[in-house]
């Protein structure tokens, strides 16, 4: 698919992310699933049996935005409550495990909030919460707050995850929001309360249609009328965007001088579960990116839709974005032109989504059904096709000083406008041997009458556990040929 921005998009997923820092404050928990099969009911009472087959814990609440960003690229402080206990060991392994900065959380002498699911064949049957009602102390609370206040200095932006755990006080808001308008940084918050007047300033808040419908007292299925009331809200506030998830509908944004409207992408739903969390994630790395809110909006959309077909709270994580945003039939060509740094990093993530990559080089100057043929043989044995192409030097110092006919960034350019073509990188060497290196493809293919051992990189390729493939040329096509019978022709020389 396409989105606003694409360029900027991919360089942020390839890399751009890991330049840029995010501070989560909110209510953490832990979420449990215990997975198994149901084939009776208990004798003792109308209750299904689950024999037990697997359990898993993951992240949840803030924890889980804090999840996604990291799975962004993003770095990540993470600010709340969490109890000492079994439940805080589990949720700060997991936290660590993903490079996230915990030093902004506070030990209380409250359990760590926790939720445990029962899952039989897909079907939740029941859900065991462990947490507090009883507020944290005043001192824990002016702790967690100074503690957050003095990393807003470190980072782009600001999310306040409120699950309405007591993390995320009016003072809370307040202090991060001013810190955060004092830094130049956007704010953004995920509301549970029905008063909005918490997140005053706030430059997106990020209800979802129940949570606006209890904001405002429209009921839920009167859409116009709630987007109305909603829109009243923004202003009151002084809110920048109220981005409105709307499920199957996508998400609305309502900001001054009108709103718009991003629709969701048609997936099949398996667990809705942290949806909302991916979405705010998404939306706060693409906004301290740079790129415009309504590319963050479709973006944020787009990893919505990828996390609601997975059971339970599970991150976005950068590589299914990727595979998502560079089908060969969807990509534009420019954004297939990569340096040699991009083209390794989309690579590994087309490798992690279970890509296999296939590579071939050659100067490509004056595109003709040879080449044509190659690249399309060469897509028959992978899903990624990455192409190596000679600079305007090499091909010099190959072909002669008359070559290439056409530059580097033309050549290119036309290689990337080709269905066949995922990626086009230049490389100024004589071979692209360094280049195979760096991308270690599954398949090198080779046009012409070569045997596999007289391949530039094959001993590479194939000590990585890669494969060789040789492709014959079409007869009577190669661009020498071609520029002959042009020079032939502008002097009249029919032969």
């Amino acid at each position: 698919m396409m989105l606003p921005e694409m360029d900027a998009v991919l360089g942020l997923l390839e890399g751009g992310f890991g330049r840029l820092s995010v501070l989560v404050a909110g209510d953490l928990m832990l979420d449990r699933y215990i997975l198994g099969e149901v084939d009776r009911i208990s004798p003792e009472a109308p209750v299904p049996v689950l024999r037990h087959a697997q359990h898993s814990e993951r992240a949840g609440g803030a924890a889980n935005v804090a999840m996604n960003l990291a799975g962004l690229g993003c770095k990540v402080f993470l600010a709340g409550f969490w109890g000492e206990d079994k439940e805080k060991d589990e949720l700060a392994a997991l936290l660590s495990a993903a490079g996230i900065d915990t030093s902004c959380v506070v030990a209380t002498s409250q359990p760590t909030t926790s939720k445990t699911r029962i899952v039989g064949r897909r079907q939740q049957l029941l859900r065991l919460d462990v947490e507090s009602r009883e507020a944290a102390s005043a001192e824990e609370q002016q702790q967690l707050q100074q503690s957050a206040e003095r990393v807003v200095a470190k980072v782009q932006a600001v999310v306040l995850s409120d699950y309405a755990k007591g993390a995320v006080s009016r003072d809370l808001c307040a202090g991060l929001i001013a810190a955060a308008h004092a830094a130049g940084i956007p704010v953004l918050a995920d509301p549970k309360t029905r008063d909005f007047g918490k997140y005053a300033g706030a430059t997106m808040v990020c209800p979802n249609l129940h949570e606006l419908s209890a904001a405002t007292g429209v009921a839920v299925d009167q859409t116009p009328a709630l987007l109305e009331a909603g829109e009243a809200q923004r202003e009151r506030f002084g809110l920048k965007y109220l981005a409105v998830t709307m499920s199957e509908s996508g998400i609305r944004v309502l900001r001054e001088g009108g709103e718009f409207h991003s629709a969701a992408r048609a997936r099949e739903v398996y667990d809705v579960s942290g949806a909302g969390d991916t979405v705010i994630a998404a939306l706060a790395a693409a906004l301290c990116g740079g790129l415009r809110v309504e590319t963050a909006v479709e973006l944020a959309n787009l990893a919505a839709g990828i996390v609601v077909g997975k059971m339970g709270t599970v991150p976005i994580a950068q590589h299914e974005l990727i595979a998502a945003l560079t089908p060969s039939s969807g990509i534009g060509g420019g954004e297939k032109v990569l340096t040699r740094e991009r083209v390794v990093r989309r690579v590994a993530e087309w490798r992690a989504a279970g890509e296999t990559i296939v590579f071939t080089n050659g100067c490509f100057d004056l595109l003709h059904v040879g080449h044509v043929t190659l690249l399309e043989e060469c897509h028959r044995f992978g899903t990624k096709l990455v192409l190596g192409l000679n600079s305007d030097a090499s091909v010099s110092r190959l072909k002669g000083l008359a070559r290439p006919v056409v530059g580097q960034r033309e050549r290119a350019r036309v290689m990337a406008a080709l269905a066949a073509v995922d990626a086009v990188v230049i490389f100024e060497e004589d071979t692209p041997l360094e280049l195979i290196r760096a991308v270690r493809p599954d398949v090198l293919v080779k046009g012409g009458d070569y045997s596999v051992a007289a391949v530039v990189g094959h001993e590479e390729v194939m000590a990585a556990g890669g494969r060789v493939e040789i492709v014959p040329t079409v007869d009577g096509f190669s661009t020498t040929n071609l520029v002959t019978r042009l020079v032939n022709a502008e002097r009249g020389d029919e032969s």
